[in-house]
């Protein structure tokens, strides 16, 4: 195991290629192995990308314990190398008491979080419906008249947030026909074709749906991008700013995020923030607390505790989720097991994660460089992992 200490205007950075590897990735091939190692460590090389800046003081997570996690694990560092494992961190009661970086990565180096992305977009959404600045139970269209004739114009914002809208929609990520592949060619991370909509904002406002929304789970990509220009259009700022000010400057990060910006300077909210292991934990110590860290309320209990105990179990019946996390659900744009821990999750393909566990008060954050985008296999390994490492950490 490798245990290594951490090291307002806002720009867009854009891609550059120097210091990639020989065969470096090009937009057609960095999701994909074996390029995704060096890859999701670099998006700001290959995408334009702008800031989500924290505070230039932070609060210390506390010391390593040396070599902890091989010496509470025994044979760990074998599973991890097996997972694909770039960085690990396991805090408990808000010190760091063990972490993992495989060669290349370090503590400071920013890693894509994937669709970890859209759980921060439901904290985000949280602080607004806190200072009453957006209802749960009105429609989309009363804050982006623009998606008025779109599959989300009639959803609420609690539908969108629980991703029960009735949207047609193809998640397959190794489909070049399918939605969220043209979405990633709107937002600058494929090459785009000829009649691809110009920007997010107009790729939104063409899907289109049955209208029979709050029925059934459908994970939709497309959904947090919804609510992230909800998000712009109450706030009246860029989603990367408004994340910043509402959130990432309030957790006590060491380092700025950074989130993939489209040709209409969108933010990619539903995949593309990237950050280091250590600030991305914190995000799992404001939910264990619910919503306060460091002393500072960022968000409301009441919304964390909706978040963990919300959700439709029977909307999601049937799911490989479900198969993995029996009478589970998802809630504000992250996954409760529905396990007798409590425990729950953010994820992105590729394994990336969020993992929080109440019931040791241990949070697990996750970088990952996955061969594959997501298998029920992987998730079900993973929920394992994860679950040994809390109760390693609470003997």
């Amino acid at each position: 195991m490798t245990s290594l200490l951490p090291g307002t205007a806002r720009d867009i950075h854009p891609p550059r290629t120097a210091g990639a590897p020989i065969g470096e990735p090009t937009l057609e091939t960095w999701q994909d192995a074996p390029h995704n190692r060096w890859a999701f460590a670099h998006v700001s090389e290959l995408v334009p990308t702008a800031p989500i800046a924290h505070r230039r003081t932070h609060r210390p997570l506390g010391a390593i314990g040396a070599a902890a996690l091989a010496e509470a694990m025994p044979g760990i560092e074998a599973r991890l190398e097996q997972s694909y494992t770039d960085a690990l961190v396991v805090v408990r009661r808000g010190e760091v008491v063990a972490e993992y970086y495989r060669a290349g990565i370090a503590a400071d180096t920013p890693h894509l979080l994937m669709s970890v992305s859209k759980s921060i977009c439901g904290l985000t959404v949280g602080t607004l419906v806190d200072e009453g600045l957006v209802e749960l139970d009105r429609r989309i269209d009363a804050y982006v008249p623009a998606l008025a004739c779109s599959a989300y114009g009639d959803a609420t914002v609690q539908q969108v947030l629980d991703m029960t809208v009735d949207v047609d929609y193809d998640e397959d990520y190794r489909n070049p026909a399918s939605h969220v592949q043209a979405q990633d060619r709107v937002a600058g991370w494929r090459p785009r074709l000829a009649g691809d909509p110009a920007d997010t904002y107009a790729f939104l406002a063409s899907l289109r749906g049955g209208g029979r929304h709050g029925e059934r789970f459908k994970y939709c990509s497309a959904g947090t991008d919804v609510l992230a220009w909800v998000v712009e259009n109450v706030t009246g700022s860029r989603y990367a700013d408004a994340v910043s000010h509402r959130l990432w400057s309030r957790l006590g990060c060491e380092h700025d995020a950074s989130i993939t910006i489209d040709p209409g300077g969108f933010g990619f909210a539903n995949g593309g923030i990237s950050c280091t292991a250590r600030d991305l934990a914190r995000v799992g110590e404001l939910m264990l607390g619910e919503g306060e860290i460091g002393g500072e309320r960022v968000v409301s209990a009441e919304w964390v505790r909706r978040t963990r105990d919300g959700g439709d179990p029977e909307a999601a019946t049937g799911t490989v989720f479900q198969r993995v996390h029996p009478g589970g659900a998802y809630s504000n744009q992250w996954w409760i097991t529905g396990s007798a821990r409590g425990d729950y999750y953010a994820v992105g393909i590729h394994g990336q994660f969020i993992w929080v566990d109440p019931s040791t008060g241990t949070v697990v954050a996750k970088f990952s460089s996955w061969p594959e985008p997501v298998t029920e296999r992987w998730n079900r390994l993973h929920a394992e992992l994860f679950r040994e490492i809390c109760d390693a950490f609470d003997r």
